[in-house]
């Protein structure tokens, strides 16, 4: 494939960073700061992009979307995570869950959600990781059991991002505990404000939270809330993840990081030891290289090769963004902590470095995505 993306895609890369410019306060790192202003921030600019056509712009114009190509997307997503994710809670519903509506929801479900997604009003949280089964989805406990023509569900989750500000959940079950194979899974759309729904905070090292425990008592959910089959969420969780973990381009924030703190050392760049300039040359081929893979996974979303180019990409991003991090604090020393406008590159070294050290957790653990590269190329065995 050839991977320039032409001009219409600088363009767009120009927009956008003048949108972001325009919108964003000096010293931005995301929504989940200290300061409340920065969610409002947030906030504010989805409501922008969707403005412009921007916030969904791969999305089919029925639905609210631009229409454009997956590669506009691509580079939107590179803009978005180079600048600290203006979007905020919103890439969740925007990069996986709406395409998933769109693949297996039904059309009342489609009318419902997806227009509110593209236009910004509406934060969704999933509820897949619980505290037995965290990378390990095909062990989860919560159970959804039958009920006249609902299903009651009790159960936990775990490290569920956004759930304390999401309104609507992707909640997946066990609808058939004793199916030992992937039809015991069922996935559900439900609202967060249910009764037998709560909701508490964990605290991180991240800073402020966006990690919660979702506890559900006996909450129902009916059948005009099942994502997919009955039994079949476990293909739509796969499909979901795909799109999950080519949907943050980790890569695009690595290299503005480095690109940003070279240009504030200046000449005291030729001066730093030569082992630390020899990474960060290592730190951009690594970049690059997944950046291709990233392309790569872009470019056989829809096959059924997905899966594996996304956990391909995976690897090789998480890996970057924890190395880069490193190097970052090992070139800049102490003040590496240092946070606020006097500090280098706005306090975003000592952020970027402890979002970081989840990297190769979240959405799967590195571990997972070397067993599914494995078993996609040795065919199971």
């Amino acid at each position: 494939m050839d991977y320039d993306l032409g001009e219409a895609a600088d363009n767009l890369r120009q927009r956008l960073r003048t949108l972001m410019a325009t919108h964003l306060p000096p010293g931005f790192l995301g929504a989940f700061t200290d300061d409340p202003e920065d969610l409002a921030t947030t906030q504010a600019f989805c409501k922008t992009l969707a403005a412009e056509g921007l916030l969904t712009l791969s999305w089919p114009t029925e639905y609210g979307g631009g229409g454009a190509s997956v590669w506009e997307q691509t580079v939107l997503r590179e803009e978005m995570w180079a600048h600290h994710e203006p979007r905020g809670a919103q890439y969740m519903g925007v990069n996986w869950v709406g395409p998933a509506i769109m693949r297996y929801g039904t059309a009342a479900q489609k009318e419902q959600h997806l227009t509110a997604i593209s236009s910004g009003d509406v934060i969704w949280c999933q509820g897949f990781s619980e505290p037995e089964a965290g990378s390990d989805l095909a062990s989860m406990r919560t159970r959804a059991v039958r009920d006249g023509d609902g299903w009651v569900v009790n159960g936990q989750k775990i490290w569920t991002s956004y759930a304390s500000m999401a309104s609507w959940c992707v909640l997946a079950t066990a609808t058939d505990p004793e199916d030992g194979g992937r039809g015991r899974h069922t996935l559900f759309l439900i609202p967060t404000d249910r009764a037998g729904i709560t909701v508490r905070p964990i605290k991180s090292m991240l800073g402020p939270h966006h990690l919660n425990e979702v506890f559900l008592d006996n909450v129902r959910v009916t059948q005009a809330e099942v994502l997919g089959e009955v039994g079949g969420g476990w293909q739509v969780i796969r499909d979901a993840l795909a799109f999950e973990r080519v949907g943050i381009a980790r890569y695009a924030r690595c290299e503005s990081l480095l690109e940003r703190l070279r240009s504030e050392l200046g000449d005291e760049f030729d001066d730093l030891p030569e082992s630390l300039r020899v990474r960060w040359m290592r730190a951009l081929i690594d970049l690059r290289v997944a950046r291709l893979l990233a392309y790569r996974a872009v470019s056989l979303q829809n096959d059924a090769g997905a899966t594996a180019a996304a956990s391909s990409a995976r690897i090789a991003t998480t890996s970057c963004d924890q190395s880069v991090a490193e190097l970052l604090f090992d070139v800049v020393g102490p003040a590496a902590l240092d946070s606020g406008p006097d500090a280098h590159l706005d306090g975003a070294i000592d952020d970027h470095w402890r979002y970081a050290q989840a990297a190769t957790v979240a959405s799967g653990t590195i571990e997972v995505q070397r067993m599914l590269v494995a078993h996609a190329v040795l065919g199971g065995r």
